[in-house]
């Protein structure tokens, strides 16, 4: 499928691939510049003010607001619309072929398939919307994603795809840190954060189909 990509500023720099998608690099090898170095993050007081805001994100009826795919690691390709396979999960996304440190074989995490967060969150810590996909999930959603109204097993139709959310955490990390600075990181960490799953949730494919930016986002919760 042909994805349009709705367009982001790079952090580093911006290059276009063969399909004419623009692709961001979040470059943090050895000697790079420091990812989000001279950025001037949200404060502690900042975030916590954003809290009501992202408390009133909707718990039924949700929508799509941002997809983001990763073609390789450090690379992020904003689209409008993207498939979402039972295999691959987003295409084109190197969820598969990066693999997982969670698995013993190193294989692809099935249960890491998609990481999803709330778009409320996403701009709490990153008022710069070009630097959001920075954070690297691949779908954002203006949706409640704590575990006390979206627990494992409930699953989310979006377009013509439905996801199902699994168990498995999703925590900041060292990168998440770099990108949008020590608050921020604390703010997604803390048990408040963790509650609300501010950090985002991890889901996978269980009815293929195409997901459109704008889509409504349907809850069927496990009985």
């Amino acid at each position: 499928m042909a994805a349009m990509d709705g367009g982001t500023a790079s952090e580093q720099d911006r290059r276009s691939g063969p399909d004419g998608d623009r692709r961001d690099h979040d470059d943090d090898r050895p000697g790079s510049r420091r990812p989000g170095a001279g950025i001037v993050h949200p404060s502690a007081a900042d975030l916590e003010a954003a809290l009501d805001h992202i408390d009133g994100s909707p718990t039924d009826l949700g929508r799509l607001e941002l997809i983001v795919r990763r073609p390789a690691p450090l690379e992020r390709e904003v689209l409008d619309a993207a498939e979402l396979s039972l295999i691959e999960g987003l295409v084109g996304d190197c969820w598969r072929s990066r693999g997982s440190r969670h698995t013993d074989d190193g294989a692809a995490h099935p249960e890491m398939q998609l990481n999803v967060m709330n778009s409320r969150a996403v701009a709490a810590v990153s008022p710069d919307p070009d630097r959001r996909p920075l954070a690297g999930d691949q779908l954002y959603v203006d949706l409640a994603l704590g575990g006390d109204v979206l627990p494992p097993g409930s699953r989310l139709a979006i377009g013509t795809a439905v996801i199902e959310v699994t168990a498995r955490p999703h925590r900041g990390c060292a990168k998440f840190r770099d990108r949008f600075g020590v608050d921020a990181m604390r703010f997604v960490n803390a048990a408040p954060g963790r509650a609300r799953n501010l950090r985002g949730i991890n889901a996978k494919v269980v009815q293929p189909g195409v997901v459109r930016v704008g889509d409504v986002i349907a809850v069927t919760r496990p009985t």
